[in-house]
């Protein structure tokens, strides 16, 4: 650890190429073995596919709103509201006619 201040890993937004992703752009803030910090930003109709992680994950809604669903349950989503996805479980973000800025917590 740096007693000095370190460059963000990926500062800048990019497309999210992840197979069944579509309008959504990342950019990476924080990638330690023990936390990975990432925000995502959802363009209107853009989605991430349903996948499952082998570690918890922390989603924030910073603006907008959108959906989430854990485990084939669908919840609105909006500023101010949080989630925890449990690792193995089904996950999805997505947005319809709205535009969405998330912040991910992951804890490998």
């Amino acid at each position: 650890m740096s007693d000095e201040p370190q460059a963000v890993p990926r500062f800048e937004w990019k497309p999210l190429t992840r197979p069944g992703c579509r309008g959504v752009e990342t950019r990476l803030l924080l990638a330690r073995d023990e936390l990975v910090l990432a925000m995502l930003r959802f363009k209107p109709g853009a989605t991430i596919d349903e996948h499952a992680a082998d570690h918890p994950v922390d989603v924030v809604c910073l603006e907008g709103t959108g959906f989430v669903s854990l485990q084939g349950r669908i919840h609105r989503f909006t500023a101010g509201q949080s989630m925890v996805w449990p690792p193995g479980q089904l996950h999805r973000l997505w947005t319809d006619r709205h535009q969405m800025l998330t912040l991910m917590a992951e804890r490998p």
